[in-house]
């Protein structure tokens, strides 16, 4: 069976391309690339003569079939995003998932992630978090995605375009209040990389005074818990686990949970979750 390498690639300093990348990318009959162009930038400088397959967000569906036909002739085949790790944000789930599906195995070449470069770097817990992907821009997918912001006991990273940041950090400051933490890394790896690090207000008061440019991640640090909010916790927490020994299933636990101690389902589910795991 051929195999379909999942390779992540640099996010801006081309010297963190890995060994085993740089191999990998020799090595297979074709590389599918979101961006051909800014690929063949990597592929010169690595000694990669593959042939180079578009595969984007508006082709993925139809490029399926004949991926799936080069592997069933024996063809190795890279998947890479124009930077950073594949899947992420980014093109390829679907032919990942079809890939899986046909039986040949996908292999994943770790490497650089603007995910993790910009969380462990931030100053912010990062034992646990949660990525957002790119923040919804309207509606009320973006009110479950902020509410969802709001609401974390952990750090929370996003993906933000420069014109629409500062709108998102004033946003946040509607929802979390203008002192949450937050870090805005901005053009990871690159000659430019700059951390910017403060409360909501502080960091959007920075840039409505400088026009932010190039790649940003967000990092939003977690909600403070306060007393009360604690003795709720317990509260749910000793509901919770009395429901589970009775023997209702998970799902209705938090249902419920919910809405006796009027609690965001979120959290509810998340104390249902911590107890079926201890």
């Amino acid at each position: 069976m051929a195999t379909l390498y999942l390779v992540s690639t640099p996010i801006g300093n081309l010297n963190d391309v890995s060994s085993r990348a740089t191999e990998t990318l020799r090595s297979v009959g074709r590389i599918l690339a979101e961006d051909t162009r800014r690929t063949r930038i990597l592929t010169d400088r690595v000694g990669a003569d593959a042939p180079l397959v578009s595969l984007h967000a508006h082709n993925e569906r139809e490029r399926i079939e004949a991926i799936l036909g080069w592997l069933e002739a024996g063809e190795d085949l890279a998947l890479v995003t124009d930077a950073g790790t594949p899947l992420v944000s980014d093109p390829g789930g679907r032919v990942v998932s079809a890939v899986v599906d046909a039986g040949h195995d996908v292999v994943p070449v770790p490497g650089p992630s603007a995910v993790l470069a910009a969380l462990v770097a931030s100053g912010l817990p990062a034992n646990r978090f949660t990525f957002l992907g790119f923040v919804a821009r309207k509606g009320r997918e973006r009110e479950d995605d902020l509410d969802r912001m709001a609401s974390s006991r952990e750090s929370t990273v996003v993906f933000e375009s420069p014109h629409r940041l500062i709108r998102l950090l004033e946003d946040l400051a509607q929802v979390c209040g203008p002192d949450r933490q937050v870090v805005v890394a901005r053009e990871l790896t690159k000659l430019h990389e700059e951390f910017r690090r403060g409360t909501l207000s502080e960091v959007a008061g920075y840039y409505l005074e400088r026009t932010p440019k190039g790649e940003v991640t967000v990092v939003v640090g977690p909600k403070d818990v306060d007393a009360e909010e604690v003795d709720v916790e317990a509260q749910a927490g000793e509901l919770a686990r009395e429901m589970l020994d009775a023997g209702m299933r998970p799902s209705m636990v938090a249902k419920e949970v919910a809405a006796r101690l009027d609690l965001a389902r979120n959290d509810a589910y998340r104390i249902v979750h911590d107890l079926e795991g201890s």
